[in-house]
């Protein structure tokens, strides 16, 4: 299967899957509070399903690639069927004005079954489902990952070499080597996510230690745009230890040994593996002293640097062999609150996230993605524990972009709610009409947006 087939398959598992939970949502309140759903759909059918059942005089019939618009919409019960587009589903609630229904398609007399004729407090709750569902499905799966695979991540107060930078951090005030002990005055803790906890709080100080000395550097606004898209600020600083030398190898010759550790170029003391390759681009198609630690001993070899300042070696970049991972495991009772609480946590960051989005001056609204983008995240090569963490990660987004105050949004028929609710005032059919109109017009906008940013990426690296 090629690469491109097996993202695609992964792109359409994961949201029909969790975009079927989120309608589920809204189903299974809609029938616990007596509100007939007309439909529920995985995929959408345009002209036609590809497959459609209903019970009809107490027998379930099923059709296939049958046309919409037949003698079934007679029937009160509940259609279930499949599109033929894949990207999404819907449930179809008798008496509710959206996307797909308007004002003049309600019948003129409220029916007691209906979405309108419920009381604010249900039709809430009808609502708020499918976010609801989204979410308990992201404490579910992340509750199975912990249970199933545990966790593991670098601390960063065992990230015992600091940190390697690159051209912005350096011009922001960080050093090779720097330990960043706060941000904004909160104690870091996952090395892999130091950049981005920058980012998500729009950091303006960070603490660091230099040479065993404690130092403050403030970090300027104006840099957040950069830092959102300059990936490897903070690069994991680990020593440069040779694991093989390989028959292709520049230095195939040299007397190079599994094992060798660079302590020095050229009589410059350096050991971490990024400053020893920023020294290498140095010396393309030349040769360098390398002064290496052998069984306890100092050793120098001349080493040939090839035109891409490699010398042709693989590196020991076994984490576990230069740091302190920590590594939790989970059982069937304690997966169950670790999960909620990463479920939590990742909603705090993504309300964070969509922050920056609607801040103009971030520019973070230029990351924006569609399913393009979407299709990049899934690996190549199929792998279980990366799909159920994106599924997971996908639920909580989707819960959250769905309960945003817009209109078209679960998030914009939960406003009206609330406001009805409090003032007692219900909005009248063409008012939500029109909303939905013009949240309609708001989500199309986005999705261009999106789909620009994505194809601008195709071509702009």
């Amino acid at each position: 299967m090629s690469t491109v087939l097996i993202k695609v398959v992964q792109v359409i598992l994961a949201l029909s899957f969790l975009i079927l939970v989120h309608e589920l949502g809204h189903f299974t309140f809609a029938k616990l509070f007596k509100t007939r759903v007309n439909k529920f759909y995985l995929f959408f059918n345009p002209k036609f399903s590809i497959v459609k059942c209903k019970k009809i005089d107490g027998k379930l019939k099923f059709k296939f690639f049958s046309k919409n618009g037949d003698e079934w919409d007679q029937y009160p019960s509940t259609e279930y069927g499949m599109g033929w587009l894949p990207l999404g589903g819907y449930c179809a609630i008798a008496g509710m004005i959206d996307e797909t229904t308007g004002k003049d398609d309600l019948p003129e007399v409220p029916q007691p079954w209906e979405f309108r004729t419920k009381p604010a407090w249900q039709r809430f709750f009808i609502m708020f489902g499918g976010v609801l569902f989204n979410f308990i499905l992201a404490i579910i799966l992340y509750a199975c990952i912990l249970g199933t695979w545990g966790e593991q991540y670098l601390k960063t107060e065992d990230a015992v070499y600091g940190v390697a930078v690159n051209d912005l951090s350096y011009e922001m005030g960080f050093r090779d080597g720097d330990r960043i002990l706060s941000i904004d005055g909160v104690p870091t803790d996952n090395f892999a996510t130091l950049q981005v906890d920058m980012v998500r709080s729009k950091a303006r100080e960070a603490v660091v230690l230099r040479d065993g000395d404690t130092l403050r550097i403030a970090i300027d606004p104006v840099y957040l745009p950069a830092m959102l898209n300059t990936p490897g600020m903070f690069d994991l600083a680990f020593p440069f230890v040779v694991a093989e030398v390989p028959e292709n190898s520049i230095n195939k010759d040299s007397d190079l040994q599994a094992g060798d550790a660079v302590k020095a170029i050229d009589g410059e003391p350096m050991f971490i593996v990024q400053q020893i390759r920023r020294e290498l681009q140095r010396h393309k198609g030349g040769e360098v002293t390398a002064t290496l630690e052998r069984s306890g001993a100092m050793v120098e070899s001349a080493l040939q640097v090839d035109t891409a300042g490699l010398v042709g070696v693989a590196l020991d970049a076994d984490p576990e062999k230069y740091f302190n991972v920590t590594k939790r495991t989970y059982n069937a009772l304690s997966a169950i609150p670790a999960g909620a609480a990463k479920t939590w946590k990742t909603i705090s960051n993504y309300v964070k996230e969509l922050g920056l989005i609607f801040s103009p001056k971030t520019k973070a609204y230029k990351s924006v993605g569609s399913f393009i983008a979407i299709g990049k995240i899934f690996p190549a090569a199929w792998d279980w524990y990366k799909f159920w963490s994106l599924a997971a990660l996908f639920s909580i987004m989707l819960g959250v972009l769905n309960i945003l105050p817009i209109p078209a949004l679960d998030g914009g028929h939960i406003l009206f709610l609330l406001v009805e609710m409090i003032t007692g005032r219900k909005p009248g059919d063409k008012f939500l009409e029109v909303a939905e109109t013009i949240g309609m017009i708001l989500l199309i906008a986005l999705m261009v947006l999106a789909f620009g940013n994505d194809i601008r990426g195709l071509f702009i690296h």
